[in-house]
């Protein structure tokens, strides 16, 4: 996978250095390395520096180059001795000439993984799937449940869906193929599943592991409050009429059920 750009190239003539904690120059605005970052040493083409901040008769200078800036109370750094402005007070700000090695890796280190961090979009732990495999399982799947899934006769056909549950592992059960009503939420599906299949249903108690119902290609919780037709509906869900199920005991903070080919007997 390719890596975000990270840090900047110095712009003094001749260098193009690659830095990880680049300067910019208060007085010209470019970016510049460790060794061209005072006005003197990448020949600063802007007027002296505008002196920002208190400018009363008793004033103290910051000492990083082309800054400028003055307080009205010294702001002396405690390993160096000098004097900055409160933007260069940290040690890392003005990049410090007693700053140890390690403290200067890590301070880079800090800095590439908050840039990578910053550029990348992290996403739920989610099985690879491929929608149109997922499709043509469910439809072929659907074909078969028809034949076998038990449920309420009473249920219209326009409102009926089929669906394959795997039943928890501890249960040692076959999978159970049933259709229910679109209407209904997971938590009632639970509910029926669960009293099918004769498997022991804490829900309603404060046991620390208790039924949920998870996508069989993908993994993800289906929440107990959404209906199914609106899982149905949501594309990002992937749920399909044939689609397969699984019914674990598990924790509330459990949002991903890992190792999904255990359920695949």
């Amino acid at each position: 996978m390719e890596l975000p750009h990270i840090g900047r190239n110095c712009e003094a003539v001749n260098c193009n250095q690659l830095d990880f904690l680049p300067f910019v120059c208060n007085g010209c605005g470019k970016v510049f390395c460790l060794q061209h970052k005072s006005c003197d040493q990448h020949g600063c083409t802007a007027p002296g520096p505008s002196h920002q901040g208190y400018d009363g008769e008793r004033s103290y200078s910051c000492s990083i180059p082309c800054c400028g800036k003055k307080e009205l109370t010294p702001i002396q750094c405690q390993h160096c001795g000098q004097m900055f402005c409160l933007s260069h007070r940290t040690q890392e700000d003005h990049s410090c000439e007693k700053l140890s090695g390690r403290a200067r890796e890590l301070t880079k280190t800090a800095e590439h993984v908050e840039a990578i961090l910053a550029q990348k979009e992290f996403k739920p732990k989610v099985a690879p799937t491929n929608p149109k495999a997922i499709q043509m399982a469910a439809k072929i799947s659907l074909m078969k449940l028809k034949g076998k899934a038990t449920g309420d006769v009473g249920l219209p056909q326009a409102e009926r869906v089929y669906f394959n549950i795997l039943l928890p592992l501890e249960a040692k059960k076959p999978p159970l193929p049933i259709f229910v009503s679109k209407v209904w939420r997971i938590g009632r599906l639970i509910d029926d599943v669960a009293d099918k299949a004769s498997i022991t249903n804490r829900n309603n108690t404060n046991a620390a592991q208790k039924l949920a119902v998870f996508h069989g290609d993908t993994g993800l919780r289906l929440s107990p409050e959404s209906t199914i037709n609106d899982l149905l509906d949501d594309s990002s869900v992937m749920l399909l009429n044939g689609s397969t199920l699984i019914l674990e005991n598990v924790e509330d903070t459990i949002e991903v059920l890992d190792n999904l080919k255990l359920y695949k007997r």
